[in-house]
């Protein structure tokens, strides 16, 4: 049997990053990349050109046609997509990340919001559609965000009743065009809110555990510029709490993998 490989489908600083990490456990490394766009393909043993990293069908027939045992699809892109890693289970590639199953609860805000309630997380008062989010907009500021969303795109803060019909529209449209799907959701807006995330670990016989949390309120447009380990300024019974939460909802979902809260 011969030396493992992965191929490594994405690009920029978490491909260079993913290529050293599998050439320091001795693993046959393969890149993909756009053209103009080849920098971290010089850290693989092969290279394949690609021309959307989106492509999920082009990247399972460079893993195929490459020989590779994994595809790490390192963040973004296609990272989150259950259907995407559900295609790479059934053409015997495995995807180093979650499974397709839990994908599918959290890559779907809205699922994943009944999820946490079924698992006793307590979650900010939403609404579905337009109307529901008029019915919160009466009581305060929300917050609208794609279902399907991610990467700080999808989202808007509407303040006033008025503002709600043409945010909904330029929203669903952004999400349409970013994910390829225009559903939306609402949620209390929080204001001045900390962005507090936990890592979690888990294997395939049913153990998990954290990794401890990260404070990642430092943004721009809603996308993280920095994280701090752990979060500075938590009680102990708020950061207890927050890990707690993480760990029950891991638990529930049965993550084998690492997976974010």
């Amino acid at each position: 049997m011969g030396t493992a490989a992965v191929l490594v489908a994405n690009r920029g600083e978490i491909a260079v990053r993913v290529l050293r990490a599998v050439s320091e456990a001795g693993l046959r490394s393969v890149a993909v990349y756009a053209e103009g766009d080849d920098a971290h393909a010089r850290l693989a043993d092969e290279a394949v050109p690609l021309g959307d990293y989106l492509d999920g069908g082009a990247l399972l027939a460079a893993a195929r046609g490459t020989g590779c045992d994994f595809l790490h699809p390192g963040y973004g892109f296609l990272s989150e997509d259950a259907a995407f890693a559900r295609r790479c289970a059934d053409a015997g590639v495995t995807f180093v990340g979650p499974t397709p199953d839990v994908l599918a609860v959290f890559g779907d805000k809205a699922r994943a919001r009944a999820f946490a309630v079924e698992a006793g997380v307590t979650v900010l008062a939403g609404a579905d559609g337009p109307e529901g989010a008029r019915e919160l907009l009466a009581t305060g500021p929300v917050m609208i965000k794609a279902v399907g969303g991610g990467g700080g795109r999808g989202m808007r803060v509407v303040r006033r009743a008025e503002e709600l019909d043409e945010a909904w529209e330029r929203c669903a449209s952004e999400a349409q065009q970013g994910f390829g799907r225009g559903e939306l959701y609402a949620e209390r807006l929080l204001e001045g809110a900390r962005h507090i995330e936990v890592q979690v670990v888990g294997d395939t016989v049913g153990a998990v555990t954290h990794l401890w949390d990260r404070d990642c309120s430092a943004q721009r447009r809603h996308q993280k510029v920095i994280e701090i380990a752990p979060a500075p300024g938590l009680s102990e019974d708020t950061r207890e709490r927050i890990l707690g939460a993480a760990l029950r909802m891991a638990r529930a979902a049965r993550c084998s993998s690492l997976v974010t809260f």
